[in-house]
């Protein structure tokens, strides 16, 4: 009986200090954080045929293990770097927090997304939708597209993974760089960088101008 009892009492004591520690530990670490990863400094790859085309980089990664909904959050933005067949960058893509998430095989780019071409076109937006099955790259939302002729903004825009061919899908408006830099010389009291000549009195008569700016980009 007495060696009955002290098992009994030797097992609630065990009992006891396990939940004492578990007490302690959720103390340190809260519960919502057992299923967390977090990693620091991370660079991811994506290959193609043993040949790199993407490099992600982000200062910090928490991956979430829960079963029903796994995901990699990047929750101090991301710098994406997209390789040409020649193994050069060609385009640069930056934001404030990206997720993606694995059972749906897509990245959400969110917050102040920022997309730079090796031939000066920079795309602006709030949110894009990487679908990597797919290797396409999406968005419904307000996008505003800069290039050396011109600014085109609107809502929805599609292209390709490479960012080499992309289309916005409603066009509210253009608007001429070098027209608007001549307007804002203008403001600023400067000089046109081409000042037109006076004509003579007797020569030129009826010569039509060409326009400060030469043929808008195609979009496509």
């Amino acid at each position: 009986m007495i060696r009955k009892l002290t098992t009994l009492f030797l097992l609630l004591f065990i009992f006891a200090s396990c939940e004492n520690d578990l007490a302690e530990i959720e103390k340190i670490i809260p519960k919502e954080d057992f299923n967390k990863e977090i990693a620091k400094d991370v660079t991811l790859f994506y290959s193609d045929s043993a040949i790199i085309r993407v490099r992600i980089q982000g200062a910090e990664m928490v991956r979430h293990l829960e079963k029903e909904d796994p995901r990699e959050e990047f929750t101090q933005g991301i710098k994406a770097d997209f390789f040409g067949n020649n193994g050069k960058v060609n385009s640069v893509l930056t934001s404030k927090h990206a997720t993606r998430y694995e059972s749906k095989n897509q990245i959400i780019i969110r917050d102040s997304v920022v997309w730079q071409s090796s031939n000066n076109e920079k795309l602006e937006t709030e949110e894009l939708i990487w679908d990597e099955k797919n290797e396409r790259v999406f968005s419904n939302r307000y996008v505003r597209i800069t290039n050396p002729d011109e600014i085109i903004y609107g809502y929805g825009f599609e292209a390709n993974q490479e960012f080499t061919e992309w289309t916005i899908n409603q066009i509210d408006g253009r608007i001429k760089v070098k027209a608007m830099a001549d307007d804002e010389d203008k403001k600023k009291g400067k000089p046109s960088a081409k000042p037109v000549r006076p004509k003579s009195p007797n020569t030129n008569k009826g010569k039509k101008g060409k326009l400060p700016f030469g043929k808008s980009k195609p979009s496509n």
